[in-house]
């Protein structure tokens, strides 16, 4: 195989889709740098292009951190916008038509570490001295020299430079001299306008080179372009890419990188976005084959053949050091298949190969399969169907001999089923790539052991596609696949699983139960995610990565734990990609600003809190409510709403009923001084008719008749309890008689007060009565303070005076029976 050569007619294919570059491709792309290196936080973000704008705002918030002004019409900008935005790090102001920038702008954004100013119309390159600085992006302008100024020597922290103007048409050799001191590692020269001079070496003052894209063509200038070469080793770049190397039908390529054989430290080149033919392609690859290139580019290549038989390369009797080979886009606008004869000795220690919009499909018969060192095969963007690369009409022997990694994304392969029955032919496979195609989930699938890795983004299946695949897989890629919830048993079976990406789907939800022991790395943003809990990453123990940004999260406690507790350091994302979604208030919030504190979020922590205050505010209500006689004034309380709920019920019991007193007063005569001096005058005194057995019994009726009839004739019954109370006699017949009274007429006609404590248990056994009634019914006593006096007298007169009704009737009874004997006479 080392001497044979083979025919490649299907290599381009018939269709070629692929769109030329755009002009501005050179330039860094500092909107994605720009957030990494700047962005810490949405609200820091302003995004002020297509406005229309003539001048900066002067409103800008003083936390800006990224601001875009492009596409509008801003010819001049100011110091006085910018003050106060000492926190701005990239600024964007692209297709403006810039003319002018004020010193002061610099002076008042000293953190800017990225500087866009491209595609506008800047007669010099502006004075810039700015510490931090790290990308500055000075192309498509109209300054009509590379000439640096002297300010740039202070840019110390500078990486990328991106320089390029239509009206600069040399290149001199003190041009640079203000970056010989700064560690600039990209630089990015050129319009895609022929230079009339080079200055041979104008490039060596950049003595800390990495990568260079040279943005001219030199199309029959070769000393120009030897001279360019000749600098870039003196630098000891290691990469090199030329961009519109030839204009379209250049008829003079020549033999430009002849000395890139003598250029040991150069390992990577690109070409991108050029016109070029077979006589410069044989050429040119026998210069690479003998180098000491390790990886080549072809980016956007138009392509068309002006010899005869095509694209013919020999067998060169050299080492190979190229091992990567790239072609990424290739027009072909002939009307022939291109034909490249080459051995396969030229392509034998390939590692890694791609042909990616090409328009490929049918992959060639016993070549690219054949490749003995071949380990990634990138054949992505391409037409390719599932019989395209499975050929019915090729034999395959050995298919990818030492192949282990396949990318078929963006094509058109649709049977997963036969997919996974044909990489059985590949013995050493271990990932695949199927994403950005039409699968379908068309039987059952039985993938090869050695297959680990697994790519089905961007292909409609649902939740049932976890079924067609292989317990062997580590790393799984579903991403936007139409799945809508993940559950246990959907990842049981994946022991070995380490990676999943589940992005762009529709999931809810991370349910508590999910076990996935090995799992190192899960994607889940863009889903419909609202909280991401404790117990749905419990069982990932060995998770480092985590990216949950783009979720349309709650703030609350439901998102306590993933805010204060979870190490931010495992997500990718962090701060920037995570806001608030619900509730309305917070919408848009950056989550990582919402605060809520461990107690009104934890409930044990909660009760842990409430419970001994609770217990505290109880003891200081309960010790200020025994300190202030509570007790008492409860008592107080209770008998008054006793007699307030019951007033109703004695108003319907007793309406039929008349009585001449409000109450009868039953007492030891021991204690008349209280009665005589406390008691009486003050109920009377309120107009309660009182019945005293010292002043109202009826002379020469017997003792027992005269109680019998004053309690008969009495709403209630007052006992003054004390112990001489309980020593008398009639007072016992008093309450004996009392007591009948209440259980045949008014149950509620008993009212005891307590004039001095008297034990229950201490009384005599006569009045076992008394200690019964005592036990059951509420009884008042007598206050020594006189506050609660005041209490006592309003209780009992509000007893008292629920009878106001039945005494009043019983007056004007007795008025209408004195009445009648008079009116009888006078008729």
């Amino acid at each position: 195989m080392s001497t044979q050569s083979t025919t490649v007619t299907f290599l381009i294919g018939t269709i070629a889709v692929v769109s030329l570059i755009k002009p501005d491709c050179v330039a860094v792309k500092e909107d994605e740098s720009g957030f990494k290196l700047c962005v810490t936080s949405r609200r820091g973000m302003k995004d002020l292009s297509h406005k229309n704008l003539t001048n900066v705002p002067s409103n800008l918030p003083n936390d800006t951190q990224y601001l875009d002004l492009s596409y509008n019409s801003i010819q001049r900008l100011n110091g006085a916008p910018f003050s106060g935005l000492s926190q701005l790090c990239c600024l964007m102001v692209t297709h403006c038509g810039l003319r002018e920038i004020s010193p002061a702008v610099f002076s008042h954004t000293p953190a800017l570490k990225v500087l866009n100013i491209s595609y506008n119309e800047l007669p010099i390159i502006p004075d810039i001295s700015l510490k931090w600085l790290k990308i500055l992006d000075l192309a498509n302008n109209l300054y009509n020299s590379y000439r640096i100024p002297a300010s740039f020597q202070k840019l110390m922290n500078l990486d990328v430079l991106v320089l390029g103007s239509t009206t600069a048409l040399s290149v001199n050799y003190d041009d640079f001299d203000p970056l010989t001191n700064v560690s600039l590692h990209h630089l990015t020269l050129g319009a895609g306008i022929h230079w009339r001079k080079y200055d041979s070496g104008a490039l060596t003052k950049l003595k800390s080179l990495e990568t260079v894209s040279i943005f001219a063509p030199f199309c029959g200038d070769l000393n120009t372009f030897e001279n360019i070469l000749a600098d870039l080793n003196v630098t000891k770049a290691t990469s090199l890419r030329f961009i519109t190397l030839f204009p379209d039908n250049c008829s003079d390529t020549g033999n430009l990188f002849k000395n890139l054989r003598t250029m040991p430290f150069i390992k990577n080149l690109t070409i991108e976005n050029t016109w070029t033919n077979s006589s410069f392609m044989e050429v040119f690859l026998k210069n690479v084959w003998l180098s000491y290139l390790y990886d080549l580019s072809f980016i956007n290549i138009t392509y068309s053949e002006d010899t005869p038989d095509g694209f013919q390369f020999r067998t060169i009797n050299h080492t190979i050091n190229l091992s990567s080979i790239t072609f990424n886009g290739i027009n072909h606008y002939q009307y022939k298949y291109p034909t490249f004869n080459m051995s396969f000795e030229a392509i034998s220690n390939l590692t890694y190969l791609k042909f990616s919009g090409t328009g490929m499909n049918i992959l060639p018969c016993n070549l690219l399969s054949a490749l003995p060192s071949l380990e990634t095969l990138d054949l992505s963007d391409n037409l390719l169907p599932d019989s395209g690369f499975w050929w019915i009409h090729c034999s395959y022997t050995s298919v990818f001999p030492k192949l282990k990694r396949l990318s078929l994304s963006k094509n058109r392969f649709s049977s997963l089923s036969f997919i996974s029955d044909k990489t059985h032919q590949m013995k050493t496979l271990e990932s695949l790539d199927l994403s950005f195609n039409s699968i379908s989930l068309d039987g059952d699938c039985f993938w090869p052991a050695q297959l680990t890795e697994l790519s089905l983004g961007n292909n409609n299946l649902g939740n049932s596609v976890f079924h067609y695949l292989s317990e062997n897989f580590e790393r799984i890629d579903l991403s936007k696949t139409g799945i809508t919830a993940i559950t246990h048993n959907d990842l049981s079976q994946f022991h070995k699983l380490t990676h999943l990406q589940l992005s762009s789907n529709s999931i809810q939800v991370i349910p508590a139960d999910l076990r996935a022991p090995a799992l190192l790395s899960l994607y889940i943003d863009q889903n419909a995610i609202t909280t991401i809990s404790r117990e749905g990453l419990a069982g990932l123990p060995m998770l480092q990565t985590l990216k949950a940004g783009g979720n349309p999260f709650v703030c609350s406690c439901d998102s306590h734990w993933f805010v204060t507790v979870l190490n931010k350091s495992m997500l990718l994302d962090w701060p920037l990609d995570y806001t608030c979604s619900t509730p309305p208030a917070f919408a848009g919030l950056p989550l990582s600003e919402h605060k809520t504190s461990e107690l009104s979020c934890e409930m044990w922590l909660q009760a842990a809190v409430a419970v001994p205050v609770i217990i505290l505010i109880c003891a200081a209500i309960g010790l200020v409510f025994y300190k202030c006689d509570g007790v008492w004034y409860a008592k107080m309380l209770w008998v008054w709403i006793r007699v307030k709920r019951r007033g109703k019920k004695r108003s319907n019991m007793l309406k039929n009923v008349s009585f001449s007193y409000h109450a009868f007063i039953s007492y030891s005569h021991q204690d008349s001084d209280w009665v005589d001096s406390q008691l009486v005058p003050s109920l009377e005194g309120a107009g309660c008719s009182l019945c005293v057995h010292e002043r109202d019994f009826v002379p020469g009726e017997w003792i027992i008749d005269n109680i019998i009839n004053c309690v008969e004739s009495s709403y209630k019954t007052l006992f003054v309890l004390s112990k001489h109370f309980v020593q008398s006699e009639w007072c016992n017949y008093e309450l004996f008689f009392a007591q009948h009274r209440a259980i045949s007429v008014q149950r509620d006609s008993l009212v005891f007060i307590l004039l001095e404590p008297i034990p229950t248990d201490s009384l005599p056994k006569k009045f076992l009565r008394l200690r019964s009634l005592l036990r059951q019914q509420t009884y008042l006593e007598w206050p020594k303070d006189e506050r609660k006096q005041q209490v006592f007298w309003a209780s009992l007169k509000s007893m008292l005076h629920m009878a106001d009704t039945s005494v009043v009737m019983k007056d004007v009874a007795l008025a209408i029976a004195d009445a009648v004997p008079l009116l009888t006479d006078q008729v």
